[in-house]
């Protein structure tokens, strides 16, 4: 049996195999590691920052709430485009009720949410388009629905995801995070979710190119042990 014909055999084929996923990886890589995560999040381009509540003001208090919304399990008080809410959460659903007067806010009007994206925008663009969705797309597949997109007329093409029942920002997107979650699928070879660090196709390439870098790894050494052999 000629040992070192059939590695080499194997490994020129494995070669071409894994060689495509190889460049794959270092082209993704590359990628990840040239632009920052702060940029990929997007925090340049939306950033929240509620100013503080005031120690002494005039609220509805538990009793009160527990009257608007029977059954709630807790609740925060926050700003909600410059006047005081409560976020009452029970059974699954959280809805914004206004902290002085009690009216109930959620679901949130096209208008409102309108407000909330210029609120918090950092750029300069004019919104585009604002969309209610029933049916996440693949940037936000793990966000709850339904929720508000609010697209800006920007070079990002940014855009911004809100809950309709709290006004919260539920995800910034931008063509650079688009573009990492696109190398990011070809990094981890999850071509559905996008999701999944340790699947079986993954662990086949990681393994296939193990044996790639060993069969290379045995041809030099006995490359040079047939140099030095007289």
């Amino acid at each position: 049996m000629n040992l070192p014909f059939w590695v080499r055999r194997a490994h020129k084929w494995i070669g071409l195999v894994i060689g495509v996923q190889a460049l794959l990886w270092m082209l993704s890589g590359v990628y990840m590691t040239a632009i920052s995560l702060e940029v990929i999040h997007g925090d340049h381009l939306a950033h929240v920052s509620d100013a503080p509540l005031e120690r002494q003001a005039e609220r509805l208090d538990v009793a009160q709430l527990a009257q608007i919304r029977p059954g709630f399990e807790s609740f925060k008080l926050k700003r909600f485009l410059g006047k005081e809410v409560y976020e009452l959460k029970g059974g699954g659903k959280a809805s914004l009720v206004d902290a002085r007067t009690g009216d109930v806010l959620s679901p949130l009007p096209r208008e409102q949410v309108v407000a909330r994206a210029k609120d918090i925008y950092q750029g300069e663009a004019e919104i585009r388009e604002v969309t209610w969705i029933t049916q996440a797309p693949q940037e936000v597949a793990k966000r709850p629905v339904p929720m508000w997109a609010v697209r800006f007329d920007d070079r990002a093409n940014t855009t911004l995801y809100f809950s309709p029942d709290t006004g919260d920002l539920l995800a910034r997107r931008h063509d650079l995070w688009r573009w990492f979650d696109f190398l990011w699928m070809f990094h981890i070879m999850d071509y559905d979710q996008r999701t999944d660090v340790n699947n079986s196709l993954l662990r086949v390439a990681a393994g296939v190119g193990l044996v790639f870098a060993l069969s290379g790894a045995w041809l030099v050494f006995y490359s040079f042990r047939r140099r030095a052999q007289p």
